[in-house]
């Protein structure tokens, strides 16, 4: 398996190919694709998903893709490192939430994005901008990441959201999806209020998680606040007051607890959020 590394933060690739040359592979940093023109299949962790004109996808480190081009494709890559993410005291905008979310979400990187004809305009709109500032990227870093944060709502709310229904309140992946959207705000995430929101009693709600991931709520609550918790702090630029603000703990002493039981609970259930998000999720992308 071939692995890409890119050592700059964030790059913009702008290219029209007729025939794809790299081979399957992954890399090290995020990439959010956008397909100006063009049809195809794209392989992304052996699904084939088909693209045409204004497809947008996204994949993460340890996605692994190529793409089967059947008409000239013109590609625009935004690629982007951790780094990038928490650049600076803007990790508290909720538009770096958003964009915090998706990448960390693995659903979102197994599908394309479906747009409504307003936002699909929008998103046109914004790939367009960036193009253009792909000459000069330290003299525009501050408009590229604006057009990442304006991104990262876009893809949000055009996500294939599940919503809790008569039909769906027990799919894990709606359950996965709600700890995430709520990881910075504790009340969210206790047993009675996850309980009414997916219409499980206080008691199966926790019953049921373990059941189907083998680890309890809280375990991985704390392991993926943990992961988020721990890129902050290697950033070198928050203070532990700044992060348990944000995620709404009481101290810095309750942080530095959670990073102190974090590689524990790792290693007992490296293996379970991998497996957990394991299903079919080939579609179309329009």
């Amino acid at each position: 398996m071939k692995r890409y590394k890119q050592f700059a933060t964030v790059l913009i690739s702008d290219f029209e190919v007729s025939d794809w040359i790299h081979p399957l592979h992954n890399h090290n940093h995020y990439e959010i694709i956008y397909i100006k023109n063009g049809v195809g299949n794209h392989i992304i962790n052996s699904n084939s998903i088909r693209y045409n004109d204004g497809c947008v996808f996204l994949l993460g480190p340890q996605d692994e893709h190529y793409f089967e081009i059947e008409r000239i494709t013109h590609f625009v890559y935004l690629k982007f490192t951790d780094l990038y993410i928490h650049q600076g005291e803007g990790i508290f905008n909720s538009g770096v939430r958003h964009l915090e979310y998706l990448i960390k979400s693995r659903e979102t990187h197994l599908s394309g994005f479906l747009f409504n004809d307003e936002d699909q305009i929008t998103i046109n709109r914004v790939f367009d901008v960036i193009i253009s500032m792909k000459k000069e990227l330290l003299r525009n870093e501050d408009l590229i990441w604006m057009q990442v944060l304006t991104l990262a709502y876009l893809l949000q709310r055009n996500m294939p959201e599940i919503r809790s229904n008569a039909y769906r309140t027990k799919d894990m992946q709606a359950v996965f999806c709600y700890l995430h959207k709520n990881i910075y705000y504790p009340e969210n995430l206790k047993a009675q209020v996850m309980g009414e929101h997916f219409k499980f009693t206080k008691d199966y709600m926790g019953q049921y998680f373990k059941k189907n991931t083998g680890m309890t709520i809280r375990a991985y609550i704390s392991d993926y606040r943990g992961n988020l918790i721990s890129q902050r702090i290697n950033t070198g630029r928050f203070s532990l007051k700044q992060i348990a603000s944000e995620f709404g703990l009481t101290d810095e002493s309750h942080v530095s607890k959670l990073i102190n039981k974090i590689e524990i609970i790792r290693e007992k259930y490296k293996m379970v959020q991998h497996k957990y998000f394991e299903h079919d999720m080939t579609k179309h992308c329009s």
